[in-house]
């Protein structure tokens, strides 16, 4: 899994039947150091995050055993919102409000 920021919404009115009612996130990648990386990814939601929320991305296979997701063609989802992040003792990130 992968720490990522929502950076937005991504909207797409055409698309395989599947996939439909999908909300799909755009994010961009977190290192360990809760450095924000110049990569970013599109993503299935499966959680209700939102913009400038921290969650936590599943690629590959393991995004498509989410529930629901199991006949999409779906090569990432979004699993969780992140509340604290600590690394080496140190808080990296916590969720305004936490």
């Amino acid at each position: 899994m992968q720490i990522a920021k929502v950076r937005g919404t991504v909207v797409s009115t055409q698309k395989d039947p599947s996939l439909r009612g999908v909300k799909f996130l755009l994010l961009q990648l977190v290192d360990e150091e809760g450095r924000i990386l110049p990569e970013y990814e599109v993503a299935a939601d499966s959680v209700g995050a939102g913009v400038d929320e921290w969650v936590l991305l599943s690629r590959g296979s393991a995004a498509r055993q989410v529930l629901g997701n199991e006949q999409r063609p779906v090569d990432a989802a979004v699993v969780a919102i992140i509340d604290t992040v600590y690394v080496e003792d140190r808080l990296i990130y916590g969720k305004k409000g936490q």
